[in-house]
């Protein structure tokens, strides 16, 4: 297991601290285990279990006016880690600071965690604030 699997409490706080109006996107970038990593042994694999925390989370998401706003396939690595690749990309869209925060207390999401943390290898997860969409790069 990486250490970035999951975020440390100081980046918690940090990420609450910023309590900006409006909706927060947060990119995820997921590399999974081939074999879930349950505390008790295995259970299948990592994309498996990943596909069940993403079942038993998504009421919870929707009831916290969350969404799924891009979802996308990795390709290739153009500038980057030769190496780095990544199973799952997608974009969470959350309507607040507080609705994001409110999943980790709800028991359903804490439920759904477990196999979120056996099925994740490595991951990035990029707090994003939208900006208005352009023709140019500068924003």
């Amino acid at each position: 297991m990486s250490d970035h699997s999951s975020f440390s409490r100081e980046a918690f706080a940090a990420f609450r601290a910023d309590d900006r109006p409006g909706p927060v996107q947060m990119l995820n970038l997921i590399r999974l285990n081939a074999e879930a990593q349950y505390p008790d042994g295995p259970h299948g694999g990592g994309r498996e279990a990943f596909a069940a925390y993403g079942r038993i989370s998504a009421p919870v998401l929707t009831r916290l006016g969350g969404r799924i706003i891009w979802r996308g396939g990795f390709e290739q690595m153009l500038i980057g880690p030769r190496g780095e690749r990544w199973d799952i990309c997608f974009i969470a869209e959350y309507p607040s600071v507080e609705a994001f925060a409110a999943m980790f207390r709800d028991p359903i999401y804490r439920e759904a965690m477990m196999h979120r943390q056996a099925a994740v290898k490595d991951c990035r997860l990029i707090r994003l604030a939208a900006r208005e969409a352009g023709v140019t790069f500068a924003g």
